[in-house]
């Protein structure tokens, strides 16, 4: 398997193709944070994360999720990044990349200007992608992640020419 043999599809939170994704977030964010952290999953209205201001994306490999992430409006310019996931067996090759890559292209193409996120103190690899596609840390960097809490970070995102911008976003760009 290669990244680019890899099919990306937009899907709704609801559809069952993103039940691994959930499992597999859930069981993470259980063990590093504790049970508390259960109740992630379903802070969000599944609505925020669909057209015309968010997107649900799913990385698969013969018709099975192996990777995902969505996005919500945060405000009229900017876009949020949530559930960044590569399944398990399918880590460090990428995927968590195209991921990002493909959220910041259907961002663009909902008229946002930036991207921000968070992620957990103890969520180590996630720092090291966002810091490895260009995302600038809203935080100390050198601090202890534990002392911080929430990490945060922006990337501002280009748009190319001719580049189009939804009628909802006109009027606020």
């Amino acid at each position: 398997m290669t990244v680019d043999t890899v099919e990306a599809r937009r899907v709704h939170w609801d559809d069952p193709a993103t039940a691994p994704l959930k499992a597999e977030l859930t069981h993470e964010y259980v063990s590093r944070y504790g049970d508390g952290a259960r109740e992630e999953l379903t802070r969000y209205d599944a609505a925020l994360f669909a057209p015309p201001d968010g997107t649900l994306l799913l990385l698969l490999v013969d018709g099975r999720a192996v990777a995902g992430g969505a996005f919500k409006r945060r405000d009229a310019h900017t876009a949020e990044l949530k559930r960044i996931w590569t399944r398990s067996g399918h880590r460090r090759q990428g995927l968590g990349r195209r991921v990002v890559a493909e959220l910041e292209r259907a961002a663009v193409e909902l008229g946002y200007r930036r991207i921000y996120l968070t992620t957990g103190p103890k969520q180590p690899e996630a720092k090291g992608l966002y810091l490895a596609t260009g995302y600038t840390p809203l935080f100390d960097v050198t601090a202890d992640p534990l002392t911080i809490g929430l990490l945060a970070f922006e990337k501002h995102l280009e748009r190319s020419e001719g580049a189009y911008l939804p009628a909802h976003r006109r009027n606020s760009a």
